[in-house]
């Protein structure tokens, strides 16, 4: 019984254990449930208060910008408002003013139209004082209307013609000095902003030898050489005592500077003999044919001369070995295009066609010794046949005044060629040439009827005539300085321009007793 109890009584008290523990847990159980819900209670409860909150505060900022919106809009209105309320005032000021003017007008209107028939009404008034002293005039002098209408409108007509041409006289002289002002002012502006230097030109070329032996050999056995020599270049080749050169002479330059360049080949070479001669002749006028085409065409690009016929640039090439009183004609050219565009710019003309009809002007003396006629008839012709512009064909025709001019381009290339032509250190010539020029000059002067002395001043630019004054008058004197210079342009050659001043002077003396 004891035993059975034992185990029993462990039985129950295990029983009792268990079931108190699992009272116990599910009161715990119990507890925990109720502190969940309630804790999801207030973190609800929370989660609805914060979103009450953000919810108020959305509601808050939405206000705020609204607000904000609105007063802007308000603000807005308020100076749109004013603007409105500006504008009215300045209209109602405008209109104000607008009435003050039509009142204005009306009183002048009605100022003008009083006046208006207050000079009609004197208007009429004169017309018949007028005619009452015409009536009077007339029955005075005894003369009928048209007559006296005749004789006032011919007294009217004799002082204005008076007035007319003494007017006309004082207008032109003013325009004449005003032109040549502008002229000078034009020409001394050009010269001034173009500056070419000038290097004298000479018949001769010197060529340097190694030694006087070489001089024997370019003479050749009895003369063979040189004589080869000359009868393929056309030149004259000089060989004298002078050590250490020989020269070649000859006036067409092209020639010349073939035979310098050929002879120095030949003195280079060393081997000299009539056919070498021919040889190096022939190879060098192939060169020199390629050397003038390339400076005809390096002279066009300088003076800013473009698309020129091959051929006219090969003449303008051969300028280079062409002079005009030791001047070399191609920087004469030259100079002449930039002279000619620069004062063509200045008075609004073509610039361009000005440098083409100064470059061209002188084209002529490339070939006047293959066609007839002066060298402006020769360009003339070449221009025109290589399909130049007509200015261009004028100007190099015209260049020398020796036809009417047409262009105004003509009046500028001759006033640039007479400013190349004629300014210091451009052109030389010989003593003998300058005294011979002067003296014919001044023999022509004095061949004329009543001319006393002559004297060339200015290295000939200027001859000045003293004549009698018992036998040429004032006008005979005009006319003498219009005939002498016609005589000079005919009759003698010079560069630039001669200026011819006839002088006369009449003096009367009588003495006091």
């Amino acid at each position: 019984m004891g035993d059975l109890l034992g185990p029993l009584v462990g039985l129950v008290i295990g029983a009792l254990a268990g079931f108190f523990a699992e009272r116990v847990i599910r009161g715990a159980a119990y507890k925990s449930r109720d502190e969940i819900l309630q804790q999801a209670e207030r973190d609800a409860e929370s989660v609805r208060k914060t979103g009450e909150l953000q919810a108020k505060e959305e509601v808050l900022r939405r206000r705020e910008a609204a607000e904000k919106e609105l007063n802007a809009t308000r603000e807005e209105l308020r100076n749109h408002e004013r603007h409105l309320d500006k504008r009215e005032s300045t209209l109602e000021e405008v209109q104000e003013d607008i009435a003050k003017k039509e009142r204005m007008l009306e009183t002048t209107q009605q100022k003008l139209t009083d006046r208006t028939r207050s000079i009609e009404a004197k208007e009429k008034e004169l017309d018949r004082v007028l005619k009452q002293e015409q009536e009077q005039l007339y029955k005075i002098a005894g003369l009928d209307q048209k007559t006296a209408t005749d004789m006032l409108l011919s007294q009217l007509e004799r002082e204005l013609k008076s007035e007319t041409g003494a007017l006309i006289m004082k207008r032109e002289s003013e325009l004449k000095q005003q032109s040549e002002k502008l002229a000078r002012e034009i020409v001394g502006m050009a010269i001034q902003r173009y500056a070419s230097a000038h290097t004298s030109e000479t018949t001769v070329s010197t060529i340097d030898i190694p030694s006087d032996e070489m001089k024997g050999r370019i003479i050749g056995r009895e003369g063979r050489n040189i004589r080869a020599f000359e009868k393929a270049t056309g030149v004259d080749v000089i060989v004298d005592d002078t050590p250490g050169v020989v020269v070649v002479s000859a006036f067409d330059s092209v020639r010349r500077e073939t035979a310098r360049l050929a002879l120095t080949k030949l003195i280079q070479d060393g081997r000299i003999h009539p056919t070498r001669i021919d040889e190096v002749v022939a190879e060098t006028q192939k060169e020199m044919d390629s050397n003038i085409a390339k400076v005809g065409a390096e002279a066009a690009q300088e003076a800013g001369v473009p698309n020129l016929h091959e051929k006219i640039i090969e003449l303008i090439g051969r300028l280079q070995f062409r002079t005009s009183y030791s001047q070399n004609v191609l920087r004469h050219s030259i100079e002449v295009a930039h002279l000619t565009g620069l004062m063509a710019e200045q008075l609004g003309l073509n610039g361009t066609l000005a440098r083409r009809c100064g470059f061209l002007h002188d084209i002529g003396k490339a070939a006047d010794h293959e066609m007839e006629g002066g060298h402006p008839a020769v360009g003339a012709e070449l221009l025109k046949r290589y399909g130049e512009k007509a200015e261009v064909v004028h100007a190099a025709l015209g260049h020398h005044d020796d036809i009417r001019v047409d262009y105004i381009y003509t009046v500028l290339v001759a006033a640039a060629d007479a400013c190349s032509a004629s300014r210091p250190g451009a052109r030389r010539e010989s003593l003998e040439k300058y005294v011979r020029r002067l003296e014919e000059l001044e023999a022509l002067a004095v061949g004329f009827p009543g001319v006393d002395q002559a004297f060339a001043v200015q290295a000939g630019r200027e001859i000045r005539v003293i004549v009698n004054p018992d036998q040429i008058n004032d006008r005979e004197a005009a006319k003498l300085a219009r005939d002498l210079a016609t005589a000079i342009e005919q009759n003698l050659t010079y560069p630039g321009e001669v200026k011819v001043s006839v002088l006369r002077e009449t003096r009367v003396i009588e003495f006091a007793k």
